[in-house]
């Protein structure tokens, strides 16, 4: 039963018929008419239209900075529903002064202002929710265990031969295993942390893939203090390795690249691949690509451009992501 309330409370459509039907037990308290329940639903009735081209289509413009176009529209939308509904008046009872603008103006302002807050709060509990549930898919998944499991096994190929690489790469092993556990907690990490991460965990694919696959990681030479969401290019970089395919006559290829240049970020990753051998948005490992997405759109709204191509035989990610 309570599951049933739950989602009956969730549900935007009861949210808004609770609302206004609350709106309306208000007005029909605090106004004088004969029938003070049929005036108040007549009321509500002519304001949910204002109200629901404010919040529906003037905010959001707010959200793609175009701020001053927002204002110019809320004011127009007041300035057209104040004069309508001082026509209805006129109609009805035959009178017209020019306080009724004013007045009715000024409420409609108010109207209109109250249900911007309502709908900003509630906008902003819906992202602050969704970044946590994001947060909480990073952390079931801050490390694929197929990895994991294939490199301790080539760890232990590596011992048996007495191979003079195994301490370094053990130590690769344990930073990666370190900042999965513990960094990852934190909102943002420094970038240079993000980028060591990718470099280990490359080291330790190389071994896996030996001299079957060309792998190259291009990186950029100073990197600034700025800061990144924990674990937000691995996916991209995972996801090459985990769906690598191999072309004709050639051997398999990852090839990423990772530039700064005025407090942007240029991220490229590309990879061979088998035309249909995997869905790229659905991998059974790591958060995927569709989570890092959502990620992107949560926490870097119209500061990020992405680009995904899926061509016959490679697969290609361009990032650009303003720090």
């Amino acid at each position: 039963m309570s599951t049933r309330i739950e989602k009956w409370l969730d549900n935007r459509y009861v949210q808004n018929i609770a609302v206004w039907c609350f709106v309306i037990l208000i007005i029909s308290m605090s106004i004088q008419a004969e029938n003070k329940l049929l005036t108040a639903v007549i009321v509500v009735t002519f304001l949910t239209i204002p109200v629901y081209i404010n919040n529906l289509k003037i905010i959001p413009l707010f959200n793609k900075k175009n701020k001053l176009m927002g204002v110019v529209l809320f004011f127009f939308n007041t300035l057209v529903f104040s004069v309508l509904a001082v026509c209805l008046i006129y109609l009805e009872t035959e009178e017209f002064k020019w306080q009724m603008v004013y007045n009715l103006f000024s409420i409609m302002t108010l109207a209109l202002l109250f249900s911007s807050a309502i709908k900003i709060a509630k906008d902003s509990f819906v992202r602050r929710q969704e970044i946590k549930d994001a947060e909480l898919k990073l952390l079931k998944a801050q490390l694929n265990p197929h990895f994991l499991f294939n490199t301790l096994n080539n760890l232990y190929g590596l011992s048996v031969v007495s191979s003079n690489k195994l301490p370094e790469l053990m130590l690769k092993l344990s930073d990666l295993l370190r900042y999965s556990l513990y960094d990852t907690k934190e909102q943002l990490v420094p970038l240079e942390k993000e980028i060591k991460y990718i470099q280990n965990y490359v080291s330790l694919e190389s071994i896996r893939l030996e001299d079957k696959t060309d792998i190259k990681l291009n990186i950029s030479q100073n990197i600034p203090a700025f800061h990144i969401a924990p674990m937000l290019l691995i996916v991209f970089v995972e996801n090459a390795f985990k769906h690598l395919g191999v072309t004709k006559n050639e051997k398999s290829m990852v090839f990423i690249d990772i530039q700064i240049r005025d407090s942007e970020l240029q991220f490229s990753c590309v990879n061979t691949t088998t035309k249909g051998y995997v869905n790229m948005e659905k991998g059974k490992s790591g958060i995927g690509l569709s989570n890092a997405k959502k990620r992107l759109s949560l926490i870097y709204p119209n500061r990020h451009t992405l680009k995904v191509e899926d061509k016959e035989e490679e697969y290609s990610v361009d990032l650009t992501l303003k720090l």
